[in-house]
């Protein structure tokens, strides 16, 4: 009788036909991630005394911390093209699409082990249903935003049209590192909480509640998060992206995170039932 030795396929070792197996995956679990999401939204605010209106809450929070810093001499922010609250504002929505997708992302897998370790599905299902509460997030300060317009009397220009789109690759950005930290949280539990303080440090040396001056502005420019922050911001305001360059480098930068953090998460989440 003879012998047979079984080989990994070539091509899917080399990486070109897991591409498509990935995709395949991801497309199939649509439902599931809708699923997730909504089961996670629900647990956030369960037992909530304000709910929902916590996210409406959390920004102007900030927003007021900056503002009474401000006036009290504190801090030196910069006249703003537009009323300071609506500067933040803006600001602020772009950010905790990065700030809460990947603190959410990093604990998709810890928080759903059990179900991991029962259940076969697509893990990278649950990384991808946490980063959507975020993008929830920012279509309800979206609204607040049109809100804020119509408040302050201030007329957007055209550009807030492709506003939504400006933000697609920050949120490409935070899928990435989301993939990629939800492994290694699930080795490392320390991780989440290092995020966690990484994200509230990175605020600070980020254009979010403030203007970039230009005497600091190449401490920004070493920031691939400040261009994804600001260029959404300048088409609501000014109705066109004054720093092209920079933005289109941090797109194709997030894309490539996206991709290399993907790939790496496809090929080790065999063994995530085993660390979880």
């Amino acid at each position: 009788m003879e012998k047979k030795i079984y080989r990994p396929n070539k091509d899917l070792k080399l990486g070109i036909k897991i591409w498509g197996s990935m995709w395949k995956d991801l497309i199939s679990s649509r439902e599931l991630i809708w699923r997730l999401f909504i089961r996670n939204w629900s647990a956030k605010y369960k037992q909530s005394l304000l709910g929902y209106a916590w996210a409406l809450i959390m920004p102007f929070i900030a927003i007021g911390t900056f503002m009474f810093l401000n006036r009290a001499g504190i801090l030196n922010i910069e006249a703003t093209d537009i009323p300071y609250p609506l500067f933040a504002l803006i600001g602020l929505s772009v950010w905790q699409v990065f700030a809460t997708g990947l603190n959410s992302g990093c604990m998709s897998l810890v928080s759903s082990g059990s179900m991991i370790a029962k259940i076969n599905f697509p893990v990278e299902a649950l990384v991808f249903a946490s980063v959507a509460q975020a993008v929830f997030d920012f279509i309800v300060k979206s609204i607040l935003i049109l809100a804020a317009f119509m408040l302050f009397r201030v007329t957007p220009s055209w550009g807030i049209l492709l506003f939504p789109f400006a933000v697609i690759p920050i949120l490409i950005m935070t899928l990435g590192l989301s993939l990629l930290g939800a492994l290694v949280n699930g080795v490392l539990r320390d991780t989440a909480n290092i995020v966690t303080l990484c994200t509230t440090f990175l605020m600070f040396l980020t254009p979010v509640l403030y203007p970039i001056s230009e005497d600091k502005g190449f401490i920004f420019k070493l920031n691939p998060l400040s261009a994804l922050i600001t260029a959404p911001r300048d088409l609501i305001v000014h109705g066109r992206i004054n720093d092209p360059a920079g933005f289109i480098l941090s797109t194709i930068l997030a894309v490539l995170i996206f991709l290399v953090s993907w790939r790496i998460f496809y090929l080790a989440k065999t063994k995530i039932p085993e660390r979880i």
